[in-house]
């Protein structure tokens, strides 16, 4: 039996050292009005707009793509982290800039780099406007890649959760995958205890490098269409920490999650191979839902239907409730083949 902590990571300890770190960030200029701090991003005002500032990197996932030589599509993880964040609160991306830190790096895996953001960069349809490339052969023995995004969003289009209410539907909308979230894990599993190959063919058919390197799955342009079409009360992005993002909207509530979706092949392997608990794989990986919209419970089907119109299956998951078993409201449940999970 394993967990994301065994492999390294200790997810607690992180939100230790971000309070650590935002405790000692006071200063504010006085000479304009001051920024939002959101939920996914940071805002700030500008005439009628909000300017939303979102960044983020691929993480150890780029070590996948070192074992297996192919970095094309890690580039648009790393659009997708940031992309995604951003229209948490309902702002529109058109912007990022990339910073590129390698040890060394060769003009083969520059172009293979170029190609994912580009790809990325339509999918999400923003422009890439700059970027930084730094050789730190003293600092950085591989590749790391991330980026900051900027978005704008109408002041009184904001989505800042605050209208989300008891009755209100969670409609989950399908990963592509593991996304960019637990690869620590997944690796330890894989590379560590079993010894395989990126190469090696996992019970279902499908490579290790495969399943590993599809690129996280960018919702910008059917969560705006959403958006657009009806009243969107709260969003979240699945990532690091999974379903507890779903606490950083409205704390009143608890977002009881009680009809998830049978998991995707790559984490029943990931289950199975590491005797993971139930609990620690919804701690630490998506299982299958990428993205989840508040909404009300008449606008559901009409999420739904957006979200299948660019090829993406959404489920209602769950609901949003004011009370569940004495359970501290701000919470969210799960409630899945018999466990209860509260994260």
């Amino acid at each position: 039996m394993i967990t994301y902590k065994d492999a390294g990571v200790d997810i607690d300890y992180e939100d230790k050292i971000i309070k650590a770190l935002v405790s000692q960030i006071k200063f504010k200029r006085n000479d304009i009005k001051p920024a939002l701090s959101m939920h996914y991003a940071g805002a700030v005002e500008f005439l009628n707009y909000y300017l939303v500032l979102t960044t983020d990197g691929v993480g150890s996932k780029m070590i996948v793509a070192e074992m297996a030589n192919k970095f094309d599509t890690v580039p648009i993880d790393m659009i997708a982290m940031n992309v995604n964040d951003a229209i948490c609160i309902g702002a529109e991306p058109i912007a990022l800039v990339d910073y590129l830190a390698v040890g060394h790096i060769t003009e083969e895996i520059a172009k293979q780099i170029g190609e994912g953001l580009n790809r990325g960069a339509e999918e999400a349809n923003i422009n890439i406007v700059g970027g930084e490339t730094a050789t730190l052969p003293d600092m950085v023995k591989g590749i790391d890649l991330a980026g900051t995004a900027l978005a704008i969003v109408e002041k009184d289009k904001i989505i800042t959760g605050e209208k989300v209410r008891e009755g209100d539907v969670i409609i989950g909308l399908r990963s592509s995958g593991i996304h960019s979230n637990g690869l620590t894990l997944a690796r330890k599993i894989f590379f560590d205890i079993h010894k395989m190959d990126v190469n090696d063919r996992l019970s279902y058919g499908k490579s290790i490098k495969e399943e590993l390197l599809t690129p996280t799955r960018i919702y910008v342009k059917p969560v705006l269409e959403m958006i657009k079409k009806v009243e969107v009360k709260g969003l979240a992005h699945i990532t690091g920490g999974t379903f507890r993002k779903l606490r950083r909207l409205n704390k009143n509530v608890i977002y009881h999650i009680d009809n998830f979706p049978e998991p995707l092949p790559i984490f029943k392997e990931i289950q199975r191979l590491g005797n993971v608990p139930l609990e620690e794989m919804f701690k630490t990986f998506n299982m299958g839902i990428g993205f989840c919209v508040i909404t009300s419970e008449e606008n559901g089907e009409e999420i739904i239907k957006i979200a299948n119109k660019y090829g993406i299956d959404a489920y209602k998951i769950g609901k949003v409730v004011s009370n569940l078993d004495n359970i501290e409201k701000g919470k969210a449940v799960i409630d899945y083949k018999g466990e209860r999970i509260i994260l």
